[in-house]
């Protein structure tokens, strides 16, 4: 059987080493300066493990990520600076950041690295190639560095060029702490649940996530939902949505006729909200009854905040059952960015199992039970396209 590599199985002293992470973090508008800072640094703090190992074992190490959707040009208010910045403050050593992430001025930089030195790239997506999954943008990031390490979960669901077709032509590659980590709680949900198992959705659009639901009825003995999600599900019941909430797409409303329809053919329970807080937020009757029904429960998956949590008058669904799940001894994790800043902003972090920094990456696994950015890391393995080789 292929088996990931982690980079515990390289030796790294002396190594370029290229290290894929996700710093897409979320970023405060501009201040009078122009100087934007981050909002929730989890996933700079998420790879920390892994550089800190990289560091110890004296690899060069060469970080590159993606910032928010610069369309393929640079962009300032892109540039991965504050990321590198907080890295630096973090690991408590100089953080280099470059003013490219390609090139021979880049490569020439690359090769100055010391053992134990750590250099940012600027922003991948700064190249419209990177998204393309471009062979050219690709081979020329291979040019800087030995082994391949990714630790970006939260983009191993795209096929990329930085997560995708450069580790199909680096045949030392591997994976890093935090994606063994994410495997190991996903795997546990896909494979060995303990029982009941239940899933929390939230958010907007229930389409999106319609495959992954899905597969997880399979797997749950009951399933809650909250945010502008409910709305779908309460108007395929013939339910009446006041005309100030948020209106559900004709296809989100399908595809939530279809869910319930297997939800009650499977017979498992699926709670809608009873009143609301405006709509924006779920109502009291609603927050206790999803209370005692988590009561029991031995695994949960929670992912999409149950309203507008930014707001801190529509916050309290999410914070109090937030709260709730956090007394209950059982295993729970929290996928998506949103319901991640959520627990954050609750001051629950600590008390929760895992925290997974991908979002859509979190439920496509659900659903697929691989990544193609994890199933390009195992040994032996090569793309279906013979083009990617």
């Amino acid at each position: 059987m292929s088996r990931i590599k982690s980079i515990r199985d390289f030796s790294l002293k002396g190594k370029r080493v290229f290290l894929r992470l996700d710093f897409n973090v979320p970023l405060s508008n501009p201040d009078e300066n122009g100087v934007r800072t981050i909002l929730d640094d989890t996933r700079i703090k998420e790879a920390l493990p892994t550089v800190q190992y990289a560091r110890e074992q004296g690899a060069k190490i060469i970080i590159a990520s993606h910032l928010g959707r610069p369309n393929g040009k640079k962009n300032p208010d892109f540039s991965l600076l504050p990321a590198a910045d907080r890295l630096a403050e973090l690991l408590g050593c100089e953080v280099m950041l470059a003013d490219d992430c390609i090139g021979e001025g880049i490569e020439l930089k690359v090769n100055q690295i010391q053992q134990g030195e750590v250099m940012v790239l600027e922003n991948l997506r700064f190249y419209k190639e990177e998204e393309a999954n471009d062979l050219m943008f690709a081979q020329m990031l291979a040019r800087l560095a030995d082994i391949y390490i990714t630790d970006a979960f939260g983009t191993a669901h795209r096929k990329h060029a930085s997560t995708y077709r450069l580790p199909s032509i680096m045949p030392d590659r591997g994976m890093g702490f935090l994606i063994e980590k994410e495997l190991k709680y996903f795997d546990n949900i896909l494979h060995a649940p303990a029982k009941p198992f239940y899933l929390i959705l939230g958010g907007a659009k229930v389409s999106d996530k319609i495959l992954t639901i899905h597969s997880l009825l399979k797997r749950v003995q009951g399933v809650v939902i909250g945010g502008a999600m409910a709305y779908a599900f309460m108007k395929a019941k013939g339910e009446k949505i006041a005309p100030e909430w948020k209106q559900p797409a004709p296809e989100d409303v399908k595809a939530a006729k279809e869910l319930l329809v297997e939800a009650e053919r499977k017979g498992i329970p699926f709670l809608l909200p009873s009143d609301t807080n405006e709509g924006f937020d779920i109502g009291p009757k609603t927050i206790e009854t999803y209370c005692q029904f988590l009561a029991n429960a031995k695994t949960v998956f929670w992912n999409g905040p149950l309203g507008w949590f930014e707001k801190s008058e529509y916050a309290t669904g999410t914070n109090t059952v937030a709260e709730y799940l956090s007394n209950l001894a059982c295993v729970k994790i929290v996928g998506g960015g949103d319901t991640v800043s959520a627990i954050n902003q609750a001051g629950l972090a600590a008390k929760f199992d895992h925290l997974s920094t991908g979002g859509g990456a979190a439920l496509e696994y659900l659903e697929n039970e691989g990544l193609p950015g994890i199933e390009i890391l195992k040994s032996g393995y090569r793309p279906e396209s013979p083009d990617l080789v």
